[in-house]
């Protein structure tokens, strides 16, 4: 109980301070756009996002959530509140997740989101927002399927200028071998502008340590001596794994973004993890989303 308390009491006190520095008055908007899991990307999906409320003309940061995670649940809407607070048109968009895939369905996922050229796609329908301005440049963002939908982005959009991950990997349990599409050098993101976070737990992309750093040199190409828990270049680009001493729950598997969310299904309560949401560390969501902003134009 007292563990309790002081966690409630802790997350508290973050989201008073950082609710100071998001002031900045925002308005909600939803859309839709023709997506799926085929190349006629012919299904109804929803976008649900967020923009400032003053007149200006602003970048854009799309969010992709998992496998069986609700596309406006607490953990993509607390990127949209990141994302919007400094100063872009954010969304998450839904999506065919009630399954993983192969590189090839899932890189039809990603180009009926990404592909500016179709103009029912998710990328063109924020694009066309009048507060939009996509020539300042997309950044996006995703979790575990989410994440190799945002790594593969830019195949369709040379707009997309960097993009970050978590729980991102080649290898999902022992059905899924993404190598072909999501190793460096395979995708149209270079690993100078990706930013990739996995859980030290992470048990889709391997359950230890060990393999979720070889994971994200894997897809990122970038490499630091040792074992260490982060190898960022000058940039900011790179990747941090989390351990479990850096959550509140203790517990850094592949939802270390959550309290409480153990098991295979990242199932139990969806509630944040104030380290995560609110923390100063380079695995958390602050360092990420201003990672992010520093590769657009205001």
């Amino acid at each position: 109980m007292r563990l309790v308390i002081n966690i409630l009491r802790r997350g508290l006190a973050l989201a008073l301070a950082a609710a100071c520095g998001l002031a900045a008055a925002q308005t909600s908007f939803t859309m839709t756009y023709r997506g799926g899991s085929t190349s006629a990307c012919s299904s109804s999906y929803s976008i649900s996002g967020k923009e400032p409320s003053g007149s200006g003309k602003y970048p854009v940061y799309v969010h992709v959530g998992g496998t069986w995670e609700s596309y406006n649940g607490v953990w993509a809407s607390a990127a949209v509140n990141a994302a919007v607070a400094r100063g872009f048109v954010a969304a998450t968009v839904q999506y065919d997740n009630a399954s993983f895939g192969s590189c090839g369905t899932i890189g039809t996922r990603a180009k009926c989101i990404f592909n500016p050229a179709n103009a029912n796609s998710a990328i063109a329908k924020l694009c066309s927002r009048a507060k939009a301005d996509c020539s300042k440049g997309i950044v996006t963002g995703g979790l575990s399927q989410g994440s190799i939908i945002s790594v593969l982005s830019r195949n369709y959009d040379s707009r997309i200028r960097a993009s970050m991950g978590q729980g991102t990997g080649s290898t999902y349990t022992i059905a899924y071998n993404l190598q072909s599409c999501i190793a460096n050098g395979k995708h149209s993101q270079p690993g100078s502008r990706l930013r990739i976070i996995n859980g030290e737990r992470d048990m889709f992309v391997g359950g230890t340590e060990a393999i979720a750093r070889s994971q994200a040199e894997l897809v990122t190409g970038i490499k630091c001596s040792g074992s260490p828990t982060s190898c960022f270049q000058g940039n900011g680009a790179g990747w941090a794994i989390v351990k479990d001493y850096n959550t509140v729950d203790l517990y850094a598997d592949h939802c270390f973004m959550g309290l409480g969310t153990y098991g295979a299904q990242c199932t139990g309560v969806l509630a944040l993890d104030p380290n995560y949401q609110y923390g100063s560390g380079n695995w958390a969501l602050p360092a990420t989303m201003d990672w992010l902003k520093s590769f657009v134009t205001p």
